[in-house]
């Protein structure tokens, strides 16, 4: 009898007393069910489709969450680089780890946010839009990465900033410094 050490199971994890462990693959698929649940339940068929075919499914704003449109050349202002992985990197630091969508396309990121964003932050929103930033919820809709389409480089869609869990957005106060340092910094380049 020989003893195989490679094909041994591994042992189960024990967490802390009190603390849940949950998988990557459970925190996952909660997520996209979660995800999935702005839409009626016949639409989800399609989106999840969607995600099969395409990774992206046009998926409502501001019942369960809204997205602020953050333009690339604002965040590159930010890092001075323009590398994706430290972009996203960036994000995920400054974010504190909130989820972040790349459109690689059009050079924009959409920082995930409570529903309630576009209205409890109107004024700033208003302000905002001087500098090619908006906040998207009721009556939007955002192409949204299946939730293990994650990292650079990429030619479509991606989570810059993975989503955790179902539920775990961007702090509002987050997004709005990462904002106004953005603004601070392009302001402060000489003009071409």
């Amino acid at each position: 009898m020989t003893s195989d050490h490679s094909q041994q199971a591994l042992r189960p994890v024990h967490a802390a007393p009190g603390v849940l462990v949950h998988p990557a693959a459970d925190r996952r698929l909660a997520t996209e069910h979660w995800l999935l649940s702005t839409l009626p339940a016949h639409g989800r068929a399609r989106a999840r489709l969607e995600w099969e075919q395409h990774d992206v499914a046009m998926l409502p704003l501001g019942t369960l969450f809204s997205a602020v449109r953050i333009p690339g050349r604002l965040v590159v202002a930010l890092t001075a680089s323009t590398e994706a992985a430290q972009l996203d990197a960036f994000l995920g630091e400054a974010l504190d780890g909130g989820p972040v969508i790349c459109d690689p396309h059009h050079e924009r990121y959409y920082a995930v946010v409570p529903a309630s964003m576009p209205t409890t932050w109107h004024v700033a929103v208003d302000e905002w839009r001087t500098s090619d930033v908006d906040c998207l919820g009721r009556g939007s809709y955002l192409g949204v990465p299946r939730p293990d389409v994650a990292g650079a480089p990429r030619r479509t869609t991606y989570w810059s900033v993975p989503m955790d869990s179902a539920a775990a957005l961007c702090r509002p106060l987050a997004v709005a410094r990462l904002i106004a340092a953005g603004r601070h910094c392009l302001a402060a380049e000489p003009e071409a």
